[in-house]
């Protein structure tokens, strides 16, 4: 059976340091303002995100990454004798699943598994998580697509969304949401569910609400979670970084929490403050 490469797009938002530690291929997606274009993880920071958004008074466009970008990828690996088990962005957020799709038909088949994560951020991070365990385990890619079949729709991915600017400048809350949600300060807690975002919850008023919201999701959700990884991810939210991982802390063994941070890809869609508590539960449930 030939090695097997993981291959992940840069929304999965994991540290690099776990990257690099467990041999695994980040491929960029686009961050454009305009003529000036980035790709996400590699010549673009949030800070320099955030900085340029309130120097031009607009969001940049993101773009899926490139066909040719995944055919010479997948080729340098399959030249090594590589088999590839690619994920990234769910494909209702992005065509770059379909443009790793393509790609993988350049190459003989059942040497390229291109999977669906239906999900974002860690929510593809905690997948990744897996993957790896199970390439680590001598698992073929047809082993670890099967095995993360069954783990996709358990994956919780929830975040609060510290400010509505992002949301309504990218043209997903509507000016009476906006206007609303500004005077009253809601925070929305974001969840993703088939593939898709969706509002889960609303809380009014401060930040903390909202972070206990979000706590009490998980503690509602506790005797069902796999302790293996608890993810606390964020894009530009120390003090609520702090705050989630102290308070988790108390509940389990923070040995088992995992902080990451948003690239610019979701820091672009979401904005800054954006933090979540993701999970993956032992049984699926709908609640």
């Amino acid at each position: 059976m030939n090695k097997v490469k993981i291959i992940v797009d840069s929304t999965s938002d994991l540290e690099n340091d776990y990257i690099k530690a467990h041999d695994i291929e980040v491929i960029g997606l686009g961050v454009n303002f305009g003529e000036e274009k980035y790709t996400d993880r590699v010549d673009i920071t949030n800070d320099m995100l955030y900085q340029k958004v309130n120097e031009k008074g607009m969001l940049p466009k993101t773009s899926a990454v490139p066909l040719m970008v995944l055919i010479d990828v997948f080729q340098k690996y399959i030249d090594l004798g590589y088999d590839i088990f690619y994920t990234g962005i769910s494909v209702k957020m992005s065509s770059s699943n379909n443009n790793a799709l393509l790609a993988s038909k350049q190459f003989p088949e059942g040497r390229i598994i291109v999977f669906d994560s239906e999900n974002l951020s860690t929510g593809i991070g905690l997948q990744v998580l897996k993957a790896v365990e199970l390439r680590d385990q001598g698992k073929s890619i047809q082993e670890i697509k099967d095995a993360l079949t069954i783990i996709r729709p358990k994956v919780r991915s929830q975040f609060m969304i510290e400010t509505l600017d992002y949301l309504y400048k990218g043209g997903r809350c509507s000016s009476l949401s906006f206007f609303f949600g500004k005077k009253l300060g809601i925070k929305p807690i974001i969840r993703v569910k088939d593939g898709a975002m969706f509002v889960y919850k609303k809380a009014i008023g401060k930040s903390i609400k909202a972070l206990n919201l979000l706590l009490d999701i998980f503690k509602k959700d506790l005797s069902n979670v796999d302790l293996g990884t608890v993810m606390i991810t964020s894009t530009n939210a120390s003090e609520s970084e702090k705050y989630l991982y102290d308070e988790l802390s108390k509940i389990i063994d923070p040995k088992h929490i995992m902080i990451t941070h948003a690239g610019c890809v979701i820091s672009s869609h979401c904005g800054p403050g954006t933090i979540g508590i993701l999970y993956i539960l032992k049984e699926n449930q709908e609640n």
